[in-house]
């Protein structure tokens, strides 16, 4: 059988675009999972030459691994924690002088790290808490230059839970931000975990919601780039991407939890959000929504409302 020039030559296109899109996907996805120490960080798009652009909108760019920044007033000591797959992480411990409520452990999201988190682990130590901050792996001090969004970044949060558990303490709390709360949710799924209670910040449904979320806030359409992306990570990664559903593993929460997100936020929709909140399987969960907030830290942005809110979910 004999096909026309126009339909070979239409099928010769979509097959060629369909190719070209794998392999940018294959790239971005590669030069996303990946930060790198000592090199400058990125360019920003008007600081870049057109070449520059091209490479960039091709093939991607690479990142730097987000530096530290020690400006944490209050007392603290720098700890190293080894991880199941011998991974060594940089974190930051703060205790409280005497009668302390227990320890929170914070997890910072993707591309940033404990300096993140100061806000946030001075607020908590004020209300009487011991605090430890994280580095996860390929971030700020930690080891390691890959990021695999939360599959083996997982290992880091049942790390220093188990390192805080070993040490004698009864009442753990787990406080994450975007990438730092999916991936709490992932090590409760993955390790089953036990903390006593969870502030939830920000997470992403599934790794294909968090990909959307990126290619929103650059201006990208989602599809089909979202779904080869997360196609792309995961086999570079040795995973599954479209397993990672921290929505599904909301089901496993049975202790207390506070989950909260900005109304602005062009990352994390509300439609993730509230399908998060309806799959925790606790009775005694609570849902706060910031008026004024996007993708952010809340207690920089809105603290008052958010001193107030979780201190009385820590009461």
């Amino acid at each position: 059988m004999k096909f026309p020039i126009w339909l070979k030559r239409t099928f010769y296109f979509i097959l060629s675009v369909f190719i070209l899109l794998n392999i940018m996907a294959a790239f971005h996805a590669y030069k996303f999972t990946h930060f790198y120490a000592g090199i400058p960080p990125a360019k920003k798009p008007d600081q870049m030459s057109i070449v520059e652009k091209a490479s960039a909108i091709f093939v991607g760019v690479k990142y730097a691994k987000s530096k530290v920044v020690d400006s944490f007033q209050v007392k603290h000591e720098t700890i190293f924690i080894k991880t199941i797959d011998s991974v060594t992480l940089e974190s930051w411990y703060a205790k409280v002088d005497s009668n302390a409520k227990g320890t929170i452990l914070l997890f910072h999201g993707h591309g940033s790290n404990k300096s993140g988190m100061i806000k946030e682990a001075s607020a908590f130590h004020e209300m009487g808490w011991n605090v430890i901050m994280t580095d996860f792996r390929a971030h700020g001090n930690s080891e390691g230059e890959v990021c695999t969004i939360g599959y083996n970044e997982a290992k880091d949060v049942k790390a220093v839970y188990e390192y805080v558990k070993n040490g004698g303490e009864k009442n753990i709390v787990l406080w994450g931000i975007s990438l730092g709360a999916a991936t709490i949710l992932t090590a409760i799924d993955q390790f089953n975990i036990k903390p006593n209670k969870l502030i939830l910040e920000m997470p992403f449904g599934t790794l294909v919601d968090g990909v959307k979320g990126r290619l929103r806030m650059m201006h990208i359409p989602e599809q089909p780039m979202s779904t080869l992306l997360t196609f792309w990570g995961g086999l570079e990664q040795g995973n599954w991407g479209f397993d990672l559903r921290p929505e599904d593993f909301a089901t496993k929460v049975n202790c207390p939890v506070l989950l909260q997100w900005g109304l602005n936020d062009p990352r994390v929709t509300e439609q993730e959000t509230n399908t998060i909140y309806k799959k925790l399987a606790s009775h005694d969960k609570f849902l706060m929504k910031y008026i004024q907030s996007g993708h952010q830290s809340l207690c920089k942005n809105e603290n008052s409302k958010w001193m107030s809110t979780v201190g009385d979910f820590l009461r």
